[in-house]
């Protein structure tokens, strides 16, 4: 009986050092993994294209990193959705699209969306401005058409205008902190830090492309006006009026004939889409090939992506349009 109130002690003192040591391994568990566990928290926001994608990226950093849908190469005009996207889309919490008309994909899954999934369409944000689309491929005489009006049809390629781009990242912040208002602070200063990154952008964008105006010059297809109206270039027509529409004979020779007339400079294709049309386009011309991306479809997707899209679109024109000496 003299040892038991040491076998006692021993019993209570090695229960006490098992519960210390699973205190302890918690506690640094919380500590390399509390961090990621809260960056992970937020995965339910689902986003179409790469532009969109890396501009929500940004306002969600350090909170959860969103869903990208068009992936690689893929055009949203002509995008198909996955069973698994399908499923994704349905269990958002937030699904971000710019509008239909742009990606048609997203129109039959909107009208059937879970009452839960909150939808926002960025071409109807307030704030954004919108430009009319034009119909037949020939710049000439087109005026510009920002605003509210319902006659026209809206050209949604917006994020070009990077003052477009602000607006996106304010209005999102905002809806995301309605939807996590845990995470409201840090999406707000998130977004803060978004549009003082972008008027940089837009100020390095200026200096590079002020020298380029007056320029002429043909793209393929009307993807560009929100950035030519923004930086004044001159924009004098499209090869196509949609990548998915292989223009006609007639159309090519008009296109050579008006290359001609207004000493277009280059004649600039997209990647992946047929650069065989630029080299029929140019032939017998002075003007040169170039390419550009308006949607990001060589690029890898991520918070970065805009800023570098936006930094290409400048770079292929100024390495086209810039005489030779």
């Amino acid at each position: 009986m003299a040892g038991a109130p040491w076998t006692l002690g021993q019993t209570v003192l090695g229960a006490f050092a098992a519960r210390l040591r699973q205190v302890v391994l918690a506690t640094a568990l919380v500590a390399v993994l509390g961090p990621a566990m809260a960056r992970a928290e937020v995965t339910d926001v689902v986003v179409t294209i790469k532009p969109i994608h890396s501009l929500v990226a940004q306002v969600m950093q350090g909170v959860g990193v969103p869903v990208l849908l068009v992936d690689g190469a893929a055009s949203p005009h002509s995008f198909s959705l996955r069973p698994s996207q399908v499923r994704a889309i349905n269990r958002a919490g937030v699904f971000i699209r710019v509008s239909e008309r742009l990606e048609p994909f997203t129109g039959k899954i909107v009208r059937s969306l879970p009452d839960d999934v909150q939808l926002v369409t960025l071409a109807d944000m307030p704030g954004v401005r919108l430009l009319s689309r034009r119909e037949d491929g020939s710049f000439d005489d087109h005026v510009h058409v920002a605003g509210d009006s319902h006659d026209a049809v809206k050209d949604s390629h917006l994020w070009l205008d990077p003052d477009n781009a602000k607006v996106i990242g304010n209005y999102v912040a905002g809806v995301l902190s309605a939807r996590y208002p845990q995470h409201a602070e840090r999406f707000k200063a998130n977004a803060e830090r978004l549009r003082g990154e972008i008027d940089a952008l837009t100020s390095e964008l200026e200096a590079v492309t002020q020298p380029l105006r007056d320029r002429p010059f043909v793209v393929f297809h009307d993807a560009y006006q929100y950035f030519d109206a923004r930086f004044r270039l001159d924009a004098v027509g499209s090869i196509t009026v949609s990548p998915e529409v292989q223009p006609s004979a007639k159309r090519l020779t008009e296109l050579r004939r008006k290359i001609r007339s207004l000493k277009a400079v280059c004649v600039f294709a997209e990647p992946f889409f047929q650069p065989a049309l630029v080299a029929a386009v140019i032939e017998d011309t002075d003007a040169r090939a170039g390419t550009l991306d308006p949607e990001g479809l060589s690029l890898e997707p991520g918070p970065r992506l805009y800023f570098q899209l936006m930094r290409n679109l400048a770079a292929s024109l100024k390495s086209c349009l810039t005489p030779a000496t």
